[in-house]
């Protein structure tokens, strides 16, 4: 029986080191000739409609790119008629309205089948009054739909002075680089009519002369938002007798000014698919040529993001090679990779390179008496993109930090320098409710989610959990405990933060998981006793949210619902945040890891990678979700490399070597009584693999 036991044990040893290695050449053969990682980052197909509206409104639209685009969006519609936001997802209507739209500029006959249970399905929704405000506004650019019924979007909010409410300082970043250009646009109203028979007529739900395009109200009367809806009567007033036209020249002429500073910089505005959409259209409007070198810029960094295969063409949001590179280094050297391997060192070596050392919008709240801030001195910083200097992110910066701190280089100095700089800049991003949120600190002005033109659910930057507790976790790398204030404060906001359940909400990653795992790690990382009451209420909601077949999942209707919270098809990378969250929890024993292990290993591709197809990553809740390419890797690499590091616990590290079964060799190396105890502890609660 002992021996039975034993050959089991030593199995599954040699299965975790196989799924291991497999797991870290599949990444190492990604890795790009610089050093970094990129995977190809997925939206749904707004992007794509969004882009032939884009193109049609430069003068840029080239038919073959319509056929290749309406390939891509036909290839995605729901059998039913319409398209999601998201796989598995119900039918969203803007994004409905979008695709029918470019299908139609495709050529697609509204008598097709799938054309007409789209428009079916569009018409129970409402119709287009029904749609948000920016499928409005862009809409109303190609002259589908009436300026009178969207927003305003007053350019004077940029004269405001940064500490007042409703300066755009205190808007979100993300906000801030699309809504400067869209009040150009919205105040100048232009128009770039689509041909007679690309017009959405019978997408109007009773015919579009009767139809009532005013913003909808609040059933309760007194409620900020119908507030604002006649604050928006007054500033639609203003724009068609505005009482001080120089003001408004002003406005435009600053916005301009904003716009083209933030714009011109590599990446582009803000370095994402709709602030560079907005770039260069508002160029247009005010007077800008194709042929201008403002304008050939932003055209140039929007057709980046294109990716061409076969007869389709899709777009990214963005890019991600930042966080691509940091969470492999990570991962990669969790699992055993040797710090000084040279995949890790030109990786390193890209890392710093990409290092912000200029001030950006973030300045702005950054508050230069923090005792962690040199006054008026560039603080180091990075970013998620390939050049994004206006907007590096804690996020980000705490990632690669921790990678950094894992590699031994040649150029240890430099790079020690720069964790010092990334270390202070964080730690003077704290907010005052002691979280970290993204890109500022302090941007929690609540107001402003209820005016008109907030529909798109992200029009402030506040403190998350998730991101506060990976700050905790990185600040646990370099030396800080629970005895720093600045610890004592986040772990304040984190308790206060928690659901009745146990939960943590995940803000950037899918859902209740993502938060909770995040949390988990972070409190181990820094020192947290992992025994405490709310610490073991967020145990158990885990591991009752464990599938039967081991792993774990959850479905992005949990940002609508929280009955959905945990509840979803086990993926790859959620069953291995809640095996991370378990095992810094001190759970490495307990049976429900030992399953999760189990699934991941069953589920791992013959390659050495996972499959995926559903999306993990947030963008904004309820309006827009990702596909992260890598997260089916990296993440159960790192899952798989923390419990076989904390399955020989004790056990000195060792060099990546050829051997066919390290872990193994080194078991056999330890001591007699090491290796009792590690097989003791894995017998405890994993059967035979």
């Amino acid at each position: 029986m002992i021996q039975a036991k034993e050959d089991s044990y030593l199995q599954l040893i040699e299965r975790l080191e196989g799924a291991i290695s497999g797991a870290q050449d599949w990444l190492l053969d990604q890795q790009a000739h610089d050093g970094h990682w990129c995977a190809e980052l997925e939206g749904d197909t707004i992007l794509e409609s969004e882009y032939l509206f884009y193109l049609h409104f430069v003068e840029k639209l080239d038919p073959v790119i319509v056929r290749k685009v309406a390939n891509y969006v036909r290839s995605k519609a729901l059998p039913e008629g319409g398209w999601s936001i998201y796989p598995d997802g119900p039918m969203e209507l803007s994004a409905s309205v979008k695709g029918y739209l470019a299908l139609k500029m495709a050529g697609d006959s509204v008598d097709a089948p799938h054309m007409v249970k789209t428009r079916d399905a569009i018409l129970a929704a409402g119709g287009m009054t029904r749609c948000n405000t920016f499928t409005k506004i862009a809409l109303a650019m190609i002259g589908l739909y009436p300026w009178g019924g969207c927003p305003a979007i007053p350019p004077e909010l940029i004269l405001l002075p940064k500490w007042f409410s409703f300066s755009i300082y205190n808007m979100s970043s993300w906000s801030r680089a699309m809504l400067v250009p869209l009040s150009i646009i919205r105040s100048c109203e232009p128009v770039k009519p689509l041909p007679r028979e690309w017009q959405l007529d019978e997408l109007w739900v009773g015919g579009r002369e009767k139809a009532d395009i005013r913003l909808a109200r609040d059933e309760r009367t007194c409620t900020w938002h119908n507030f604002f809806l006649l604050v928006d009567h007054l500033l639609k007033f203003v724009h068609r007798h505005h009482p001080a036209p120089f003001v408004r020249r002003f406005a435009l002429l600053k916005a301009e000014r904003w716009v083209i500073e933030h714009g011109r910089t590599p990446g582009g505005l803000g370095a994402i698919f709709p602030a560079m959409a907005n770039y260069v259209m508002s160029l247009r409007v005010l007077g800008y040529s194709n042929e201008s070198y403002l304008v050939v810029h932003g055209i140039r960094e929007m057709e980046k993001l294109e990716i061409e295969e076969g007869d389709t063409l899709r777009l990214q949001p963005c890019f991600s090679p930042v966080w691509d590179t940091a969470i492999s280094i990570n991962a990669l050297h969790e699992s055993g990779l040797s710090a000084d391997h040279a995949a890790l060192q030109s990786a390193t070596r890209w890392l710093l390179d990409k290092e912000v050392r200029r001030p950006g919008d973030w300045r702005v709240k950054h508050s230069e008496s923090h005792r962690y801030t040199e006054p008026n001195k560039p603080v180091g910083a990075w970013f998620f993109e390939y050049d994004n200097e206006f907007y590096p992110d804690v996020d980000d910066t705490a990632m690669v930090l921790m990678a950094l701190n894992r590699v031994s280089t040649e150029f240890d100095r430099e790079k020690f320098a720069a964790i010092r700089r990334g270390t202070r800049w964080v730690l003077g991003m704290q907010g005052k409710d002691g979280g970290w949120a993204s890109f500022d600190k302090d941007n929690d002005k609540w107001l402003f989610t209820q005016v008109p033109f907030a529909d798109h659910n992200a029009m402030i930057d506040s403190s998350t959990s998730d991101i506060t507790a990976r700050v905790l976790e990185c600040l646990g790398h370099f030396g800080f405990t629970m005895e720093d204030d600045c610890v004592q404060k986040a772990i304040r906001f984190l308790k206060r933060d928690q659901c009745a359940d146990g939960s943590w909400f995940g803000r950037w990653g899918t859902n209740y998981i993502y938060g909770t795992w995040q949390v988990l790690r972070g409190l181990h990382l820094i020192g947290e006793d992992m025994r405490l009451p709310y610490i073991r209420r967020a145990v158990a909601w885990l591991k009752t949210s464990q599938n039967a077949d081991g792993g774990w999942g959850e479905s992005l209707r949990s940002y609508d619902d929280t009955q959905f919270k945990g509840i979803g098809k086990s993926t790859a990378s959620q069953t291995a945040w809640a095996l991370m969250g378990l095992i810094s929890a001190n759970e490495v024993d307990s049976p429900e890891v030992g399953r999760g292990i189990k699934y991941l290993l069953n589920q791992q591709e013959l390659d050495g990678g996972w499959d995926e197809e559903l999306f993990t990553g947030t963008g904004f809740p309820r309006v827009f979700y990702l596909r992260y390419h890598y997260y089916r890797h990296y993440f159960p690499l790192m899952a798989l490399g923390m419990y076989a590091r904390h399955l020989l616990q004790g056990f000195p590290p060792v060099p990546r070597e050829q051997e066919k079964s390290r872990v193994i060799q080194l078991f056999y190396k330890q001591p007699r009584i090491l290796r009792k105890v590690a097989r003791l502890r894995a017998l405890a609660h994993l059967t035979e693999v």
